[in-house]
Formats: structure tokens, C-alpha cells, sequence
């Protein structure tokens, strides 16, 4: 999330961005992997994500969520829709946690609606 964060809102090289967080806590081999996968995945999948996001969300524009949101929002649809290793109730959880700890106020309430809309979209 940190790593999406970063690349949304300075604009970084993935590579170096990524490499970056890695140096601040260096991970064991799996979870390095696992980062770059999912960073990997919703950099290659961002256009479908925010394509999601708007149809669940329009009363939100994308580029004017908060950046922490945005991101927190992109991971949890990448894993929901698109990665699908991670159980759904789970990556919404997790979502909304990172939320609690990183976004505004109302974030937690926001992500969660919006992972619930997109989670009905996954039942069809």
C-alpha cells in the first residue's frame, strides 16, 4: 500500500519505489515476491480497478479520492477481482484496517461501502 501510495502520488519509477520500501524493512523472500506481485498487478490492472471504483462509487471522482483511499481501494479490488488468493471478506477487512490506520475519518466507512458494492458485483 505504501509502495501504491507513493507511486500515485510523487510519481516514482515502480522499480525504485518498491526497492525503496524494501530497504526500510528488508522482508523475507516470499513476502518481497508476494509486494511486488501486487504492486505489479494493480499498476498493470489500475485502468479496470479505477473503472470499478467509478461504477461503485460515482458520486467519488478517482483523481479526487484521497490518495490514501484511492490506493487502499485499488490493492483491495486487485486482490477481490483480479488476484482472487485472497478471501474476500478478508482483503475488505484488511482494507478497511489500513484505512483505520492511515486514512481520514471517514475512510474506514467509504472503503468498506465501496468493497461491499464491489463484492455484490463478484456474486453475479
Amino acid at each position: 500500500m505504501q509502495a501504491l501510495f507513493e507511486l500515485d502520488s510523487v510519481g516514482h519509477q515502480p522499480e525504485q519505489t518498491i526497492a525503496r520500501q524494501f530497504g526500510r524493512f528488508p522482508p523475507s523472500t516470499e513476502v518481497k515476491e508476494f509486494a511486488q506481485e501486487l504492486v505489479t498487478g494493480v499498476l498493470a490492472h489500475k485502468e479496470q480497478i479505477d473503472k470499478t471504483i467509478e461504477n461503485t462509487a460515482p458520486a467519488f471522482p478517482i483523481d479526487q479520492l484521497p490518495v490514501i483511499d484511492r490506493n487502499i481501494l485499488r490493492l483491495a479490488i486487485y486482490e477481490v477481482l483480479i488476484d482472487n488468493r485472497v478471501p474476500m471478506r478478508a482483503a475488505i477487512n484488511e482494507a478497511v484496517e489500513l484505512a483505520k490506520d492511515f486514512g481520514g475519518e471517514k475512510s474506514p466507512r467509504f472503503i468498506n461501502g465501496v468493497l461491499g458494492s464491489v463484492s455484490v458485483l463478484t456474486t453475479r
